[in-house]
């Protein structure tokens, strides 16, 4: 699957938030523009795509999933979101941005229940355990991203003697640490 491979420093100043996690992202400053209601929306579907790395086909099937979904719209993005096998590597800490997460995955160093998988947007179940393949442990930055970082969510279990994580609920939308409006974004979809 394709991602983005531009300047991420001028998107995350466009975008007004530093999605990538990077300390100099947005240092030269960030405009303020007056925006109308679709622009608001544009720029809030803008952000989440960029933060999760998402390209537009692929994210527009997740929200119209979540849009016909019976349950709260909201919640089952940021579920289908967060519950991606690449996202889930970054929570746990194995990679420290969101595309180093998306490298391991992709270069096979991850296994879900002891399988290899190397689908960055694998769904992860509850109860799913995702670990670190044994060879994958000698490399060093794999190895002291994991022991240092902290998981900052709740629905995660991390076990850092066996370098491997578990999902052990479906987060709530609130619980997400994403500075986004979601009711913006399924706004903008649900008028197309």
């Amino acid at each position: 699957m394709a991602r983005f491979m531009g300047p991420r420093f001028k998107l995350a100043r466009h975008l007004g938030v530093n999605v990538f996690g990077h300390p100099k992202a947005l240092n030269r400053g960030v405009k303020q523009h007056k925006l109308s209601e679709y622009g608001e929306q544009l720029l809030e579907k803008q952000k989440l795509r960029a933060y999760y790395g998402v390209l537009e086909k692929q994210f527009k099937k997740i929200v119209f999933n979540a849009l016909k979904s019976k349950e709260k719209s909201e919640d089952i993005l940021v579920q289908s979101l967060e519950r991606r096998l690449d996202n889930l590597v970054y929570r746990l800490g194995f990679g420290s941005t969101l595309r180093e997460a998306r490298q391991m995955v992709s270069h096979g160093h991850i296994l879900v229940n002891g399988q290899k998988v190397d689908i960055p947007s694998y769904k992860v179940n509850i109860g799913d355990e995702v670990s670190l393949r044994s060879k994958s442990r000698k490399i060093q930055t794999y190895a002291s991203n994991f022991t240092t970082i902290i998981p900052a969510v709740t629905y995660i279990e991390k076990d850092t003697e066996s370098f491997s994580g578990r999902l052990i609920r479906l987060p709530k939308s609130v619980e997400v640490p994403v500075m986004v409006k979601y009711s913006k974004v399924l706004e903008f979809y649900s008028k197309n």
